[in-house]
């Protein structure tokens, strides 16, 4: 429950911070806290570094007839800081947390897919000032309860406007 009243409160924050966010930017994430996500990223100030949060959904359909069948959402948002000095590559850490909703048939695999994750942010991003392609490459360490998994990564391609 403390899981999804801090993602609430992520979600409001990003909500807030949008109409005076300077560098927004939507990807395709493949990996990563929503597993093949589409996001929406934006900074909290003026400046192209600094901090920034992200809001997205994600997630994967598994299917063995047409009655059974696993649908798993993920909805990944975090904040993050980009550290850079040329205005087009940075250093990216972030933190957040990413609630999961499933409907399943199978049972046992759905023990894997209950609750939410957290999960942080150690990458590379290439986001130039003036706009244009953008692209991430990170490693994702996700936790819950009672799992670690400190080498896990994603990779993102999008457009920075």
């Amino acid at each position: 429950m403390k899981l999804i009243a801090s993602g609430i409160t992520t979600i409001l924050i990003l909500l807030s911070a949008a109409a005076n966010a300077q560098a927004k930017s939507v990807f395709f994430e493949l990996g990563g806290p929503g597993l093949t996500s589409v996001n929406y990223d934006m900074r909290f100030t003026k400046s192209e570094s600094g901090f920034g949060g992200r809001i997205g959904i994600g997630g994967f359909v598994l299917s063995s007839s047409s009655t059974d069948k696993l649908s798993v959402l993920f909805f990944p948002v975090g904040v993050n800081y980009l550290i850079g000095k040329d205005e087009r590559n940075y250093f990216e850490l972030g933190a957040g947390i990413t609630p999961v909703y499933s409907s399943n048939k199978y049972d046992q695999a759905s023990e894997n897919f209950k609750s939410s994750f957290g999960h942080l942010n150690f990458g590379y991003r290439f986001q130039p000032k003036n706009g244009g392609f953008l692209f991430r490459a990170s490693i994702n360490p996700v936790f819950g309860n009672g799992f670690f998994l400190p080498y896990y990564g994603g990779i993102s391609f999008g457009y920075k406007f």
